[in-house]
């Protein structure tokens, strides 16, 4: 952790609405004036795609059909653990980029299913901004969290989850609701043993809810609407949080633990802006200071 170059990691999984989170985040930089640099969990996938497809097919060979991007051995973790160490001591470091299609293809110049090569992060910037799957990963390799200064944890509960990447997977990728199946699957090994406890180290958590029947995701026709969702907010250290400001803001809350409250699923944005905005200005306030 350092003073004058903070890091935010946000960790979530495949379909849990990072992408969403991300956009909140940048609106908060874009109106607070701060200059982040981006990083993307997908620039440390060990293979391109091509290289993945074999990888898997060997580890299934060899017996392990758990194999998947979810896995530690999938990712450069060490890597991910070098720009993070070496951004929070110089505000220095780089990255690349995962091309997932053509229209990627086209800005990056770089086939799809490829990395673009790696580039230097910007000479200024008042933090390191990283989203993606393993931004908090502590394990006998590396230890993430300890580098990073403020952790969001975004995760769905498990079977909207499923049905998230189902819906997005098929209208995006063209994969069949049994291909989707499969990769959840062969996902969940590494889903409970390396994604989930991430989530013990996070300082915030942002889990939503669906109030509507998602027994069965594998055959739901639609992804609950946040109109049809709470969201569970949950602080790691409540110290410091204005609870009843935050209730008396955003209509429909309440607390349901001493270190929790819960919203309306249309209130996420706002209450991520309301929670996020004077942290965020902290960290970049002291880091300009130092």
């Amino acid at each position: 952790m350092s003073k004058k170059h903070p890091i935010i990691s946000v960790v979530g999984s495949s379909g849990a609405g990072t992408s969403t989170v991300k956009n909140t985040f940048e609106q908060i930089f874009r109106r607070e004036d701060i200059s982040a640099v981006s990083i993307e969990g997908d620039a440390f996938h060990r293979f391109n795609r091509a290289d993945m497809k074999a990888e898997l097919q060997k580890h299934y060979d060899e017996g392990d059909p758990g194999f998947s991007h979810f896995s530690y051995e999938a990712n450069e973790l060490s890597e991910l653990e070098r720009v993070f160490r070496e951004y929070s001591e110089t505000g220095k470091g780089k990255t690349r980029h995962y091309v997932h299609d053509d229209i990627e293809a086209e800005r990056h110049g770089t086939p799809p299913g490829h990395f673009t090569q790696w580039a230097e992060f910007s000479d200024t910037s008042d933090l390191l901004f990283y989203e993606g799957l393993h931004g908090c990963v502590v394990n006998d390799e590396v230890n993430l969290a300890q580098l990073a200064d403020l952790k969001i944890g975004v995760v769905p509960v498990i079977n909207l989850e499923w049905t998230q990447k189902i819906h997005r997977d098929r209208a995006s990728r063209g994969y069949s609701t049994e291909a989707v199946t499969d990769v959840i699957l062969r996902r969940m090994h590494s889903y409970v043993n390396c994604i989930v406890p991430q989530f013990s180290e996070t300082d915030i958590n942002f889990q939503r809810v669906p109030v509507v029947d998602t027994s069965n995701p594998f055959v739901a026709r639609w992804i609950p609407t946040p109109d049809e969702s709470l969201v569970v907010i949950r602080f790691k250290n409540p110290r410091g949080i204005d609870f009843p400001y935050l209730t008396s803001m955003i209509h429909g809350s309440w607390m349901s633990r001493a270190n929790s409250i819960v919203i309306p699923g249309n209130k996420q944005d706002l209450a991520m802006q309301l929670i996020l905005t004077p942290l965020i200005e902290r960290l970049v306030r002291d880091g300009r200071r130092a």
